[in-house]
C-alpha cells in the first residue's frame, strides 16, 4: 500500500537571504552587457538556486518574445 503525502509544490523562499548564486555583468563579442549567474554544485541550497537561476532565465525569455512578436509565450506551427 503507498503512503498518499499532500503539499504544495512551491519551494519555501531562503528566509536567511544566503544563496550561491553569484551575478556578473559581463560584455559579450558584440559589447553588449549581459547578466552571468553561476551556482556552487556543492551548495546546501543548490535546488533553491537553480529554480532561482531558471525562473530568471524563462522571465528573460518571455520579456524577449513578448518584445520582438508581441506574445510571451508562442508554439511554432509545425509545417
Amino acid at each position: 500500500m503507498a503512503k498518499v503525502v499532500v503539499r504544495s509544490l512551491k519551494i519555501k523562499p531562503n528566509t536567511s537571504g544566503k544563496t550561491s548564486v553569484t551575478e556578473k555583468r559581463v560584455r559579450d563579442r558584440a559589447g553588449q552587457l549581459k547578466t552571468l549567474r553561476t551556482l556552487d554544485v556543492g551548495s546546501r541550497t543548490f535546488g533553491a538556486d537553480l529554480q532561482y537561476v531558471f525562473g530568471k532565465n524563462v522571465a528573460k525569455a518571455r520579456r524577449d518574445n513578448k518584445r520582438v512578436i508581441g506574445v510571451a509565450d508562442i508554439a511554432v506551427s509545425k509545417r
